[in-house]
């Protein structure tokens, strides 16, 4: 098993910028695909950014966020970041670091069975 906890949320005005933290603890020498999905009030949660743990690097982005966010990692700190540029106010959502065994990226929430708490990200206009 592996443990998730995020930081790094906060209240941003639009085109300003904030950076995510997710750190693992417990079973960190497997490989996972770690993915941040973030959901809005109302509205499904979805995927914005993933990244393999180890291996060579395999990223994904939503269309939504290309070019404005990016997703790392750094296995010696067992942390993934997401550093997000150009906030806008539909950006707006909890944001959740997830983890599943593998390499693949996959969208659907059910495939990732290890979950942080959350950190809320509030862009105003």
């Amino acid at each position: 098993q592996v443990q998730l906890v995020e930081s790094g949320g906060g209240l941003v005005q639009a085109g300003g910028s904030l950076r995510l933290s997710c750190a693992a603890s417990g079973r960190t020498d497997r490989m996972y695909y770690m993915v941040w999905f973030r959901q809005a009030p109302g509205k499904e949660r979805e995927p914005v950014a993933g990244i393999r743990w180890r291996s060579v690097d395999s990223t994904y982005y939503t269309d939504s966020v290309k070019g404005r966010f990016t997703i790392s990692r750094d296995n010696a700190k067992n942390t993934v970041y997401l550093q997000m540029n150009s906030l806008k106010p539909e950006d707006t959502a909890a944001y959740y670091c997830a983890a599943k065994l593998g390499v693949v990226f996959t969208p659907e929430v059910t495939q990732y069975p290890y979950w942080g708490q959350g950190t809320q990200v509030t862009v105003s206009s």
